[in-house]
């Protein structure tokens, strides 16, 4: 496992964490609600994208700097900030002090808007971003050349997909903003599409995506049909397959037949694969002898489920794929 230390001083920055894959919530917020922090305690993820200012606007940049940087279409601002940032859970972090000129925020909290707010309590050096605002994911960003790594304990074994499935690992405390993880699969899914009709099979996969592909793709015959794939769950007959990605290594589950694998964040995956089971419960209190209900009642959404639009465009921005002319037009479109 790593722990970070201050690159100035060797003072110990953070516990001792974990490398995980980069959470795919990443790709959008709530709008002023206050969020969880984005990863879970004892872990830490690289991201490779530019992050923090100065921040610049597609038309100041170009194509083709852009494309350097991983963007290939034109979605919000492009930071000039550095690459690799390492991010964490607040709570995980040690031996540090707010920055207080540089704690701006919007109304709850400090969303990173003025660079470095982190700093080493024993040298000053400022090491990272913290943030915190409603709208905002609670993470730390520590900045890579500011820290080095320290020895730490060994490091935590690669679960096998069995293990993952048998102890409940792929079921976590994000699910409620289930709708980022399905923008970005959605956006995979028009990418493997090619442009070409998608059949959805019927059940959890139609209900999470169906409207949405059908609002993108055109209809007509040769579609290619989607379903799900993955460890414990089999493989259906199909042309394109959601499969999970493993939450330590970010790599996919691999079909073995000759279905494209689409990726899909691993615990939307298992909510499709393996939903919840409610049990009957005998009525009570009135009702006739041998009705059953649902106790407590199931809950229902007002309207119906609509992929994440944030995370749709956020993920096509960073395909490459884009460039092509038909795929640009959905981008420019969203979901």
């Amino acid at each position: 496992m790593a722990v970070f230390g201050c690159a100035g001083c060797g003072a110990v920055l953070t516990a001792a964490v974990s490398e995980v894959a980069l959470p795919i919530h990443l790709a959008d917020t709530h709008w002023e609600t206050l969020h969880p922090p984005l990863l879970e305690a004892g872990s830490y993820a690289v991201d490779p994208a530019p992050f923090g200012p100065p921040w610049r606007q597609w038309d100041e940049v170009g194509a083709r700097e852009a494309a350097e940087r991983g963007r290939f279409a034109p979605f919000g601002a492009l930071s000039n900030g550095p690459s690799d940032t390492i991010l964490l859970a607040p709570g995980d972090i040690r031996g540090t002090g707010l920055i207080l000129e540089r704690a701006g925020g919007y109304c709850m909290g400090i969303d990173g808007r003025d660079g470095p707010n982190l700093a080493c309590l024993d040298c000053d050096l400022p090491v990272g971003t913290r943030m915190d605002d409603c709208g905002c994911w609670q993470v730390v960003r520590l900045l890579p050349q500011a820290v080095v790594r320290l020895p730490g304990p060994p490091e935590r074994p690669i679960m096998e997909w069995t293990e993952l499935l048998a102890t409940g690992a792929l079921w976590h405390r994000l699910s409620e903003y289930r709708d980022i993880p399905a923008g970005v699969a959605l956006a995979h899914v028009v990418v493997a599409a090619g442009g070409a009709p998608v059949e959805v099979a019927p059940g959890p996969v139609a209900e999470l995506l169906g409207r949405a592909l059908g609002a993108l793709l055109p209809a007509g015959e040769a579609a290619k049909r989607l379903d799900l794939a993955g460890p414990g769950f089999g493989e259906p007959t199909a042309d394109l397959m959601l499969v999970p990605v493993h939450p330590q290594t970010g790599e996919m589950w691999q079909p073995r037949t000759g279905a494209v694998p689409v990726p899909m964040d691993a615990a939307l995956w298992a909510e499709l694969a393996f939903p919840p089971h409610r049990t009957r419960l005998p009525a009570v209190g009135g009702l006739p002898a041998g009705v059953e209900r649902d106790d407590p009642l199931p809950p229902h959404p007002g309207y119906p489920f609509q992929p994440s639009k944030e995370a749709f465009r956020y993920t096509l921005a960073r395909t490459p794929a884009v460039r092509e002319p038909w795929l640009r037009a959905i981008c420019d479109r969203g979901c």
